[in-house]
């Protein structure tokens, strides 16, 4: 697992998984600027498989030998894809990446009643870990974010993922319009009280191209102001807390033990294959750490690993410098913070003035020989981040 650094150094920390991209949904959501697509004929399930599987041969040759820790099925809406299509892929994964004893395989679900009968396949295929994206526990605001499900549906689904899995992740969505801090405490003790291991609270954004995009711009659509936000992300931190969810993560809260591993191979800068349309990789072959994309259409990305074997439309060498900020950007994210040793032997280095003024206003600290953002800073994290990275 891992693979070398820069200068013939060699960097085997941070494991090593595939992320596998299924990106059909039944609607767009309006918020949404991931590769996600509609389409009105179902896509013909057998001849994605044979492409997956020809993908994943060919990104093994890129990689070399490795043993997969986690597999993440994302989207678009992968609990649109039968059972047996998801076991196929875990088959073609295992031939090329022997999943360790532990591997953690995660499924990306959205909490329809159809979709929650298939949770039983997917165990039974070899998924040992669900992530429903539930959005939100009010039916007013459901339908204001574009979802298809009720609060009452969402529930269900959770119940029924409970039953088919031990761990269990869901998604909400704060910030959105209207919403008061005592309405997002009692929505956040809510979701807590159905008992979940992990949650995931992200704060609504303004993506370039939504359809959110226009409606904001056109003044339809008023999200919080800074203070009313602040407010809510404290209340965040407040409530998952005092449940025994502390964030782990600038937007993920777990128990302990019951962190989302696959995203912890991202945050803490290991490698791992990226197999569909618009997936994105980070493979090291030899003393090259290349970063790979794939083609984001469906359809074209299809016709290109039927080709020539693989989707890839860019890979790239990174420099040392390129790992370095990499690496900043996704560990400054966790809680447990940068490697600062091991920051250092990809190329990286951190302005000690820079550094100095950012702990004095105690926004960073350093913890160990790493280099953590404070309480006060999570909240501001973008801005340290560019002030470190500058």
């Amino acid at each position: 697992m891992g693979g070398e650094g820069v200068d013939g150094i060699e960097d085997t920390q941070g494991g090593f998984g595939v992320y596998v991209h299924w990106p059909f949904c039944k609607a767009k959501c309006p918020y949404c600027d991931f590769n996600s697509h509609v389409r009105l004929v179902p896509p013909d399930e057998a001849r994605y498989i044979a492409a997956f599987r020809r993908e994943i041969a060919h990104m093994r040759a890129l990689s070399g030998p490795r043993n997969a820790e986690t597999v993440f099925f994302g989207g678009g809406t992968p609990s649109l894809m039968a059972p047996a299509t998801v076991g196929a892929i875990l088959e073609a994964i295992n031939e090329a990446w022997p999943l360790t004893a532990d591997a953690e395989v995660t499924l990306e679900a959205n909490p329809t009643s159809v979709e929650a009968e298939r949770f039983h396949g997917y165990r039974a295929a070899g998924v040992n870990r669900v992530s429903l994206g539930v959005q939100a526990l009010d039916d007013a605001d459901l339908q204001g974010l574009g979802r298809m499900h009720s609060v009452a549906e969402a529930l269900a689904a959770v119940g029924i993922a409970r039953s088919a899995f031990d761990r269990v992740s869901f998604d909400l969505i704060y910030a959105r319009p209207r919403q008061t801090p005592e309405a997002w405490a009692a929505e956040l003790r809510r979701a807590l009280a159905e008992g979940c291991e992990h949650l995931s609270l992200y704060q609504l954004t303004i993506e370039p191209g939504t359809p959110f995009e226009r409606l904001y711009g056109a003044g339809k659509l008023i999200l919080p102001d800074d203070d009313l936000s602040r407010a809510l992300w404290d209340v965040t931190q407040e409530v998952t807390a005092q449940a025994g969810l502390p964030a782990y993560e600038v937007s993920n809260h777990a128990r302990p033990g019951a962190e989302a591993r696959h995203n912890l191979v991202y945050w803490r800068y290991g490698t791992y294959a990226g197999i569909g349309a618009g997936a994105h990789g980070r493979l090291v072959s030899g003393k090259i750490r290349h970063a790979t994309f794939t083609e984001r259409s469906p359809e074209a990305w299809l016709k290109r690993v039927e080709a020539a074997g693989h989707g890839i439309i860019s890979d790239e060498t990174l420099s040392a410098a390129e790992q370095a900020d990499e690496m900043l950007l996704m560990g400054l994210r966790l809680k447990e913070g940068l490697d600062l040793a091991r920051h250092a032997r990809l190329g990286g280095r951190v302005d000690p003035e820079r550094l100095a003024t950012l702990e004095a206003e105690g926004l960073v600290a350093l913890n160990a020989g790493r280099l953590c953002v404070t309480a006060a800073g999570f909240p501001v994290l973008n801005a340290v981040i560019a002030a470190l990275a500058g």
